[in-house]
């Protein structure tokens, strides 16, 4: 039988929406910083050669350059203001974690509450900023050799760095913005609105190959079917759950006493979402956009890098699985589901495992569950992840489909519509106990009205 909770949940109406005020305002303000994020991307890097770049550009978006494109919402191909996107935010949180893990003073850092958070948020932010400034500066050589800057020199390499740092920078405050003051995840919505901004674009040039005989109407029709697959995939996998059984005894609270409960704590196959194919993603896209801009100014060092580790390599596809596997265990254990963490609360609220003591063997195998779940969450994450890869080299398909892009658009998009769904359940709560709260003073107040008994 359905709890109350469950049954108020699923009649929760999206015409509520119009009536939860404080629900509409984070939205528009989401909307807000989403629409200055997406002009930002417009604003060129001062010094840029236009005429090169998009005679560069044009040749590129075929191949890599298109999905590199994709990633910073085209911000990289017009090489705007933010064409470094928030992948160096996202390595130093990568760092962080793992320092967090292998450093007993970081380590404690995290077991101090709020005050320890923002100290290594804090940490974060500073290795944000020196890794963007390693990548600006390597990305403003890249374009010297290949010719897309008007005046090539120290002016041009400073100015560059100066812009996209500032750019990371402004970026990471938008998307800290939108996860405290908005909807959804902020860092995750920048990479989704990149994405969807390019997917018209990528589209058109996908049907055009077509029609220039590139590729065969079968090969097109067969990449739309797997596509709609992949996407049903994808949300069959996000919704998959598995249910531990879980036993409240009887207690007794104040002068009431509670029967025995039976609940269930749900495992996601995929708890860590989209975050390992985010962090392998910024890891491996940093060495091939520098190649990209180099083009055959590449040093030795990054031709035999690219020459193992290029898109579609044996080694490239293997590192890439073994980083989203890595980080799919990594970040569950440290960030979405800690074992010891749920096993004390479990121990505190009265609950229990049956037939697993309560506290260090419950640990135990919750850690147990949790770690055969992921072996199915991280080879789906693998699996979809690596499929464009092989498309690309197999069929030549110039369009980065199915993968990490429709991974993150779809998880992104079901996070952000089950964020807005628990806020409009909060909003009927928050309605339901103001009307029994009004229902009680009216009953107050007619009792007091009520004249002496007639006798």
């Amino acid at each position: 039988m359905a709890s109350a909770a469950e049954q108020m949940a699923a009649n929760t109406s999206w015409a509520a929406l119009g009536k939860a005020t404080d629900l509409r305002q984070r939205i528009f303000f989401t909307l807000g910083l989403l629409i200055v994020y997406r002009l930002g991307t417009f604003i060129p890097v001062p010094g840029i050669d236009g005429a090169a770049l998009r005679e560069f550009m044009n040749g590129a978006a075929a191949g890599l350059g298109g999905i590199l494109t994709m990633f910073t919402g085209g911000a990289l191909g017009r090489m705007g203001i933010f064409a470094l996107g928030i992948m160096p935010y996202i390595t130093a949180s990568i760092l962080v974690q793992l320092l967090s893990t292998m450093v007993p003073a970081m380590e404690h850092l995290k077991k101090e509450g709020e005050l320890g958070r923002k100290k290594l948020n804090q940490y974060t932010r500073f290795g944000t900023v020196v890794l963007a400034t390693f990548q600006a500066y390597g990305l403003a050589v890249s374009l010297e050799t290949g010719d897309l800057a008007h005046d090539p020199g120290w002016y041009f390499r400073a100015s560059t760095v100066i812009t996209l740092v500032g750019g990371t920078m402004f970026l990471m405050w938008l998307g800290e913005q939108i996860t405290n003051r908005g909807i959804g995840n902020g860092i995750s919505l920048i990479i989704f609105v990149g994405i969807v901004a390019e997917l018209p674009a990528a589209l058109a040039q996908f049907f055009a190959s077509g029609r220039s005989g590139a590729l065969s109407p079968a090969v097109i029709i067969g990449v739309i079917v797997m596509v709609i697959a992949v996407i049903m995939f994808v949300v069959f996998m996000e919704r998959a759950l598995r249910k531990i059984t879980l036993q409240y005894p009887r207690r007794q609270i104040g002068m009431r006493m509670t029967e025995a409960q039976s609940s269930h704590l749900p495992v996601k196959v995929n708890p860590a979402g989209v975050i390992p194919a985010i962090f392998a993603s910024s890891l491996l896209l940093l060495p091939a956009t520098i190649s990209t801009f180099s083009g055959a100014s590449t040093g030795p060092v990054m031709s035999t890098i690219m020459a193992y580790f290029g898109p579609g390599q044996p080694l490239y596809l293997l590192f890439f699985a073994g980083m989203i596997v890595f980080f799919a265990y990594f970040y569950t254990f440290n960030v979405s589901f800690k074992p010891d963490e749920v096993a004390d609360n479990l121990k505190q609220q009265n609950g229990f495992v049956p037939g697993i003591r309560p506290g260090k063997k419950t640990a135990e195998y919750l850690e147990y569950v949790v770690t055969r779940v992921l072996v199915l969450g991280s080879a789906y994450l693998a699996a979809v992840c690596m499929l464009p890869e092989i498309l690309r080299n197999q069929f030549a398909i110039p369009f980065y489909f199915g993968g990490t892009s429709v991974l993150i658009v779809v998880s992104v998009t079901m996070d952000t519509i089950q964020q807005v769904h628990s806020h409009l359940l909060a909003h009927q709560y928050e309605g339901l106990i103001q009307k029994s709260q009004l229902r009680g003073r009216n009953r107050t107040t007619a009792k007091k009205k009520r004249g002496p008994a007639r006798r």
